[in-house]
């Protein structure tokens, strides 16, 4: 006979009835159910790491998942190995978000790359986007999906001045993740140790970059500035010793001051993204990734607003294609349904429509408001920075979301002033840097957008040309209906002409202001 449990024979004598206690009564059972406390669930948030090339992006990423526990050790020392047969020993953290062949082969990050790990907070989804400019567009596309950024800058000799100046990516990449909705930032002075741990150094850093972010829109009161070794784990997790002179941070936030030394502290100093109010709009979800396989079609995004689940018929804009969704997948576990903020696998079939799914369409629960196809746009756009005045015709590639596309900018209907956002000049010829305009946009290829008021993450947008960006803008209103695709233009090209005039920085002092509508 099995028993269920075993007494000690001294147990047995310090309790005359030793099976007394275990007979416990329905109400009481149920009192001791209600007292115990249950692990508060972790919350969780996305964040971006950016910057300029080399400057040791997915080695701090792929360090700090380590670190945090997400990755073995045996994983670490596979990759070792791995990279110093190629000559690339010190990628071995990297290679954790890095899995391309080319980006190991090439020591680049050429796509965004999601992972996770835990905090003793949050449960964090980081999004690796790639510092080279060739491949600006999915650091965009990372950025549109991210809560917060960590702006990874180099304090080697050199490297921090070529980040920031122009054509460096420093500097656009922190106006890209702005523009596009991120508003909590972390600045990690990474490879410290190439300074030998310079205090001097880290603090001539602070002041630029402090400067540069301000125009940009962000608080530098309230951004965390962290001096790591992304290589060496130096006060990643634990204060560094080669650091004494780093007394640790302030930052203010909505609740108070936070203090804090390491970039863990940093992380765990994020506000939580409220996504209550989020989750109740319709459905939303912006297509980052469209995979077939012999059995269906998977598509991969972070749901912005709405809720998802298995049985659900979407509608893809800017497409007729109408799917069924089969399952959902977060983590590669199946779940029973994915809400606003999530990242998603979604497993669908198609239904009606032939038309192809693509990277940038947006997913919709057909009974709910679903989303639409636009035939042009009306926004107010910032030009930051072009050599001409812009005039109606011109095309620009416009980034929003996860879709890039080339716009014309059919009319210039009004001139407006920067601070108050009222008309100085009606039907204006033309536009130049520095100045701000009411500009009707029509898509060459088929595309969805929404107004910023009803849905901020598919209503902001960056306009770039030249491989450098030309302005910003939000979307006041939208016309519904589908354009002529124009084959002559190509989503995926922007104009390669050189542009040698010097950037304005004082014509980034109003962002803030024009983001707050």
């Amino acid at each position: 006979m099995g028993g269920i449990f075993t007494c000690s024979p001294r147990w047995i004598c310090r309790n005359k009835h030793p099976l007394k206690n275990l007979f416990v009564s329905p109400r009481a059972l149920q009192e001791s159910l209600l007292s115990v406390k249950m692990p508060k669930e972790k919350a969780q948030i996305s964040v971006v790491v950016i910057g300029h090339l080399d400057h040791g992006k997915s080695t701090t990423a792929g360090h700090l998942m380590y670190k945090c526990g997400a990755v073995t050790r045996n994983t670490i020392r596979e990759y070792e190995q791995e990279a110093a047969g190629m000559g690339k020993a010190s990628f071995k953290y990297a290679w954790v978000l890095d899995k391309l062949q080319a980006e190991r082969e090439r020591g680049i990050t050429m796509d965004i790359s999601l992972c996770k790990f835990e905090t003793p907070k949050y449960i964090v989804t980081v999004i690796d986007a790639p510092g080279h400019r060739d491949y600006i567009k999915n650091t965009i596309t990372g950025a549109s999906q991210a809560d917060c950024a960590i702006l990874v800058i180099s304090a080697d000799t050199g490297a921090f001045e070529t980040g920031v100046e122009k054509g460096g990516q420093t500097r656009e990449h922190l106006l890209h993740a702005f523009t596009l909705g991120v508003r909590q930032l972390i600045v990690a002075v990474n490879k410290m140790d190439t300074t030998r741990w310079s205090e001097e150094r880290f603090n001539e850093i602070i002041k630029e970059t402090s400067g540069f972010a301000k125009k940009v829109g962000y608080n530098p009161k309230a951004t965390t500035f962290v001096p790591i070794s992304g290589l060496y784990g130096d006060n990643m997790l634990e204060e560094s010793e080669y650091m004494p002179w780093f007394k640790g941070w302030t930052k203010e936030n909505r609740g108070g001051v936070v203090k804090g030394k390491t970039l863990l502290d940093a992380i765990d100093a994020l506000e939580p993204m409220p996504n209550s109010t989020a989750t109740d709009k319709p459905l939303r979800l912006p297509i980052r990734e469209v995979q077939e396989t012999e059995t269906d079609t998977v598509l991969t995004g972070r749901i912005v607003t709405g809720t998802i689940y298995p049985g659900m018929v979407l509608t893809i804009a800017p497409t007729d294609t109408v799917v069924n969704v089969e399952y959902i997948e977060i983590d590669d576990e199946e779940v029973n349904q994915g809400t606003a903020g999530e990242h998603v696998s979604v497993h669908i079939t198609i239904t009606e429509g032939e038309g192809e799914i693509r990277p940038g369409y947006v997913a919709g629960d057909i009974d709910n408001d679903p989303p639409a196809s636009v035939a042009s746009f009306n926004a107010q756009v910032i030009v930051l920075d072009y050599p001409d005045e812009i005039s109606a015709g011109y095309i620009f590639t416009v980034h929003c979301h996860s879709f890039h596309i080339p716009c014309r900018f059919s009319e210039i209907m009004d001139k407006m002033d920067r601070r108050t956002g009222r008309s100085i000049e009606h039907s204006p010829s033309s536009i130049r840097t520095g100045e701000a305009a009411l500009v009707k946009l029509v898509p060459t290829k088929p595309m969805c957008v929404e107004p910023y008021s009803k849905n901020p993450c598919l209503g902001r947008f960056v306009v770039r040309d030249m491989d450098g960006t030309v302005g910003v803008g939000v979307i006041k209103s939208v016309e519904f209906g589908t354009v002529e695709e124009d084959d002559e233009d190509d989503e995926d090209d922007e104009d390669d002409e050189d542009d040698d005039d010097d950037e304005d920085d004082d014509d980034d002092d109003d962002d803030e202001e024009y983001y707050s509508d």
